[in-house]
């Protein structure tokens, strides 16, 4: 196993957290601590930040397309149908669904991005 690229875990998390202001506009995002968001991506930047670091670097120069399919693969997989089965249990409409899965899957090829920029 590699090293985990720290710098990059909080950049990604940085701009995975930031992707709210377009996606939503100002008046949503500044609805409560925007810090608390931007450090809660922290958690899944660092989960995918170790995931590949296990893979390693020569495995990542070799395929670099992992990079987005790991990281969107786990926002399809596992974030996506948790906030789905949520989201039914709750009623919340189709439209703020979208919304937030598109969010959620955009933040985390975001990551991806992030890594490979910084690869």
């Amino acid at each position: 196993m590699g090293p985990v690229n720290w710098l990059a875990v909080v950049l990604a998390s940085v701009v995975a957290g930031g992707l709210a202001l377009p996606w939503y506009g100002l008046w949503r995002v500044t609805r409560g601590p925007a810090a608390l968001r931007l450090a809660l991506w922290l958690v899944p930047a660092a989960m995918i930040g170790h995931n590949f670091a296990r893979v390693g670097a020569v495995a990542l120069a070799a395929k670099p397309w992992l990079y987005w399919m790991m990281s969107g693969g786990f926002a399809l997989a596992i974030v996506l149908p948790a906030q789905a089965i949520a989201y039914g249990r709750h009623r919340i409409g189709g439209r703020e669904a979208w919304a937030d899965a598109t969010y959620w899957l955009a933040g985390f090829l975001a990551i991806g991005t992030v890594f490979w920029a910084m690869r």
